[in-house]
């Protein structure tokens, strides 16, 4: 199965012109921006209003009662020695403008701490986002078992007060007359045997006091890594460059037992892969008690779960895994040139091992091969799988959907749009998006929309709602990629102008995963609470390999598509049907995003 001569010759020829024009305006841009120079950013003056609140977003219905459990959505965490709650009320201490005030960023000291609980840090956020930010304090639980150092034999509490503070970085440019408006950050230097979990922030140059946040213990911590830059002062703008970063646990997924405390980095100098000075929390906490029960799973996808929708001219459609299977499907083996039929259950499947290549899954030959390559709407339903995510304080519900094809790709170059008849085809297509819920409330977090060989994390106030607390998720046309809004998106150099479509809108082709699911892993509830099917343990591919050789092609075109190909998806040049879910690095990792 291979493109046409034609097809690829005119896609390069295409390419090369793009390319081109591509690299001439980027020097005029270049040009422009030395000519103008860029936005400045400035310090606000204390005699100047803070910014504007920010709009506070809550989900658009409320949170049904749940089903009883142990410890899930009831507000607090146990952590082993450490008890977390989530604070969400904070006072103004100061905010990095640009002219534009909704591209600054804001920063906030917790406020309203229970008794008992200490601050770990300060929290920031842009100011361009809905209000819905947290950190979490925490306080120690008595225990029997307490740590005792080493060189004392005396017992080491769980948390203690820094012994000081390091002025880290601060808006001021040195001069005593200009310290209105000023920010100053500061990371507690904590005592030995312990770690700083997050910074502080002030409007003075006097260092705050000992007792305003703890340190934890080391081994109550984890290594946490920066994620995503919050503020960045270049040295355009400051004497010295600064950046502001989320935080996230190091080592994720459903094993993973950091715990993401929602403060914040910041640094001047830091390298990727360098390990920060602060940590994040670690849930020590066998039981697993925060997380849901198996009647709160339920509750929990009836409320929140997506309607998918499918494009209006999708022709390749999902289908159950048993009608993919009943309708035709068979089972290859190397070496056998006749396919072996698949029981409906996937019982006869052989499980567990590796994806080695001497079991694959294909469509039916003859007449039945056109129809199961379509699917079948009407039994679609979407396969969940019951995760602890970020310590256990979050639960991952991811939603897998199978296609028993996935159709040619449309190639876009910059303006025009060019459909490949045979490019981007393979048999078996499996995709998923995950809902994040909050362990402390039960509320939805984020929703991820896997993109191929990606995707994105989509907060709650950012997604498209069909009814009360369900959002909307966006299949695109012959890929199945998800989405969360209607549109064009481009997999590919958007610098270039080039790569694949995805085309997503709403139709009259979905399926309701509130309704339309299986529930077919959740391994933290103990052997035999869900019972997973046979063909879940299939670990090989779902689909034979078809490889696309551009060796057809004329020596100089070959080489130019081979460079300019860096810059497209895999998809455009090669395929091979996909492994199950089960496979996949984030069915026990963390998505990738």
């Amino acid at each position: 199965m291979m493109p046409t001569i034609l097809e690829i010759i005119v896609v390069v020829v295409i390419i090369i012109i793009i390319t081109k024009s591509f690299r001439l305006q980027s020097l005029l841009l270049r040009s422009k921006q030395e000519m103008f120079g860029c936005q400045r950013f400035y310090r606000k003056r204390t005699d100047q209003l803070a910014p504007s609140e920010p709009q506070t977003f809550s989900l658009r219905a409320p949170l049904p009662p749940w089903p009883q459990g142990q410890g899930f959505a009831l507000g607090k965490i146990n952590l082993g020695e450490l008890e977390a709650v989530k604070v969400s009320r904070f006072k103004f201490i100061w905010s990095s403008n640009t002219q534009d005030e909704k591209k600054g960023v804001t920063f906030y000291k917790p406020i309203g701490i229970p008794d008992g609980f200490y601050s770990l840090g300060y929290y920031c956020q842009s100011n361009d986002q809905p209000f819905r930010g947290f950190v979490l304090v925490a306080r120690e639980i008595p225990s029997k078992s307490e740590s005792t150092h080493i060189s004392t034999g005396i017992a080491s509490p769980a948390l203690r007060e820094p012994v000081d503070y390091t002025l880290v970085w601060s808006s001021n440019d040195g001069s005593e007359e200009r310290l209105q408006g000023c920010g100053f950050f500061w990371l507690p230097q904590p005592p030995e045997g312990y770690k700083s979990i997050g910074y502080l922030v002030t409007c003075s140059p006097k260092k705050p006091k000992l007792d305003k946040v703890r340190c934890v213990r080391a081994d109550l911590t984890e290594r946490c890594e920066n994620y995503q830059v919050i503020l960045d002062v270049g040295t355009r703008f400051s004497e010295f460059p600064f950046q502001v970063w989320s935080t996230r646990p190091s080592h994720r997924g459903m094993l993973g037992r950091g715990v993401s405390v929602w403060t914040f980095s910041c640094n001047s100098c830091w390298v990727p892969g360098q390990e920060l000075p602060i940590a994040c929390l670690k849930n020590l906490d066998p039981t697993l008690h925060a997380m849901p029960n198996c009647d709160q799973i339920h509750a929990l996808i009836n409320h929140y779960g997506p309607t998918v929708f499918f494009h209006p001219d999708e022709i390749y459609m999902p289908s159950s895994v048993s009608w993919f299977f009943e309708n035709g499907a068979l089972l290859f083996r190397k070496g056998d040139s006749v396919g072996q039929s698949i029981d409906v259950d996937g019982s006869n499947l052989p499980s567990g091992g590796r994806n080695d290549g001497e079991f694959w899954i294909d469509l039916p030959s003859g007449d039945r091969k056109n129809s199961v390559k379509s699917g079948n709407l009407g039994s679609a339903k979407l396969y969940v799988h019951v995760k602890p995510a970020l310590g256990r304080t979050f639960t991952d519900i991811a939603m897998w959907i199978f296609c028993p094809f996935n159709g040619p790709a449309t190639l876009k170059v910059g303006v025009m749009n060019y459909s490949l008849s045979k490019i981007g085809q393979h048999v078996g297509d499996w995709e998923h998006f995950t809902l994040r819920i909050c362990n402390f409330t039960g509320e939805l977090w984020s929703i991820y929309f896997s993109q191929h060989s990606g995707g994105v994390w989509v907060n709650a106030y950012d997604l498209e709602y069909i009814q009360g607390n369900k959002a909307i998720v966006y299949s695109s046309k012959n890929g199945h990629a998800t989405f969360p809004h209607p549109g064009t998106y481009m997999q590919g150099s958007g610098k270039l102008g080039l790569g694949i479509r995805n085309d997503v809108a709403r139709s009259n082709f979905f399926v309701d995963s509130s309704t339309c699911y299986e529930l077919v892993a959740a391994e933290y509830l103990g052997d035999g609470v869900v019972s997973e099917p046979g063909w879940l343990q299939f670990m090989r591919k779902w689909g034979p390999t078809i490889v696309y050789d551009i060796s057809i092609l004329p020596l100089v075109l070959r080489y130019s598509m081979a460079n300019i190909f860096i810059k497209l998806p895999v998809e455009l040049y090669g395929e091979e049907g996909p492994t199950g879910p089960k496979e996949k690095n984030n069915w026990v990792g963390d998505e990738r995003g």
